[in-house]
């Protein structure tokens, strides 16, 4: 009977053990667009799993990839809504928030990745920061390098003025419309899944991506010409909710921002070695791959396009500028 007794009593001890481990671990989600084969993915989930390390497992952080939760608009709405705690998404949803965070887009504000992640480490990144965070609660943990923007066409293009009349697809994005129209292309907002198609039957003629992307899509199948125009490089935001990071204890935010600033470092690294292949990748399928005056396209859209009138402040685009 005594041992029966011990028995039982060991049972409840196990299980309300069980269920008090269960009450104590906070289960989190961890929302973004990309494919599970991107590395915005794959370090995703490796930070994940870290910071359930590190925190002795009082974080569960499961990773929902390819829109599994809603697109872009939707998972920076679910921060509002407390439908996901953690996502990556690109400064141009940010800005909605915040406008002025949105100058990072503006063309040939960064020389390269590097000048990208040294922004990241600067004075005025933290004052946009927290103008953004200011403005909507949520706050940005890390930036990851998501390319650099380049041009393919059917035409070749040397200097700014050779895309006079270019019918190109742009995103509806307003800092990515700034650079083709300064040029003088007619920019057309195509959906990204139609982009192939489009290029294919001759609607557009052009369009702007990251290498990785043209790649990606096979978006070189169907287009002559790789022109290294390199006018955003592009970068996506951590962003951690109101919610989560306000019940956070200042030790936790530290374990978050660590282990999300080395996943973004790990994912910048693998896109960096990526596009380095690429270009030579490219030219081996036959691909005429253009590199480009920089300085006349960087002219063109300094004296067509006001930073102004996208919400943005010269005093910010010149301090990034100025970052070494």
């Amino acid at each position: 009977m005594k041992f029966k007794l011990l028995t039982l009593l060991g049972a409840t001890a196990t299980i309300l053990a069980s269920a008090f481990a269960a009450e104590a671990q906070t289960a989190l989600k961890w929302a973004h667009v990309y494919e599970t084969s991107e590395p915005f993915h794959t370090e995703s989930v490796w930070a994940a799993q870290e910071i359930g390390k590190r925190t002795e497992g009082r974080y569960k952080i499961d990773v929902f990839p390819a829109s599994q939760l809603g697109k872009e608009a939707d998972i920076n709405q679910g921060l509002k809504l407390g439908t996901v705690d953690i996502i990556i998404s690109g400064s141009s949803f940010a800005a909605r928030e915040y406008a002025p965070i949105g100058v990072t887009y503006f063309p040939y504000t960064f020389r390269d990745p590097a000048h990208l992640i040294a922004y990241t480490k600067s004075d005025v990144f933290k004052r946009l920061a927290e103008g953004y965070e200011a403005a909507s609660g949520n706050h940005i943990t890390a930036v990851t390098y998501y390319g650099t923007r380049h041009t393919t066409s059917n035409r070749p293009i040397a200097k700014c003025a050779d895309m006079q009349g270019l019918k190109m697809r742009v995103p509806d994005v307003p800092a990515y419309l700034a650079m083709p129209r300064a040029c003088g292309a007619n920019t057309t907002p195509i959906a990204f899944a139609e982009v192939y198609l489009a290029l294919q039957n001759g609607t557009v003629e052009a369009q702007e991506n990251p290498l990785t992307t043209i790649e990606a899509k096979k978006f070189f199948e169907v287009q002559k010409h790789i022109v290294l125009t390199g006018h955003i490089v592009d970068h996506l935001n951590t962003v951690v909710s109101k919610n989560l990071w306000s019940q956070l204890s200042d030790a936790d935010k530290q374990i978050f921002t660590e282990v999300m600033q080395q996943a973004a470092e790990r994912a910048t690294k693998i896109i960096e070695e990526r596009e380095k292949k690429l270009v030579e990748t490219f030219k081996e399928r036959g691909i005429q791959v253009t590199e480009v005056d920089k300085a006349d396209f960087q002219s063109n859209v300094m004296e067509k396009v006001s930073l102004e009138d996208f919400g943005y402040k010269k005093e910010d685009w010149e301090a990034i500028r100025a970052v070494k």
